[in-house]
């Protein structure tokens, strides 16, 4: 999941927080991206249980690169535990 904390009608971190708390969406990996570079939010993320945060870049260029680079780490170079087959 891509998380952006400045979510319209709801704080992305109550977002993050409800996830981890439910026991069916508690294994999802959450990556927040967003515009904040701000220590407190950075730390409060990683204490709810967000498994990475990026900053946002500024250049349509920059914010593209950043996508894909997400997308390439949690699809190309993560292993992730696999549902047990009964």
């Amino acid at each position: 999941m891509v998380l952006d904390l400045n979510l319209p009608k709801t704080d992305g971190c109550a977002v993050l927080a409800e996830v981890k708390a439910d026991p069916v969406l508690r294994n999802i990996p959450v990556t927040i991206f967003s515009t904040s570079e701000a220590q407190r939010d950075i730390v409060r993320c990683y204490e709810l249980g967000a498994n990475c945060y990026v900053s946002k870049p500024g250049s349509l260029k920059s914010f593209i690169s950043a996508v894909t680079k997400i997308g390439e780490f949690w699809f190309g170079l993560v292993r992730l535990p696999r549902e047990e087959e009964e």
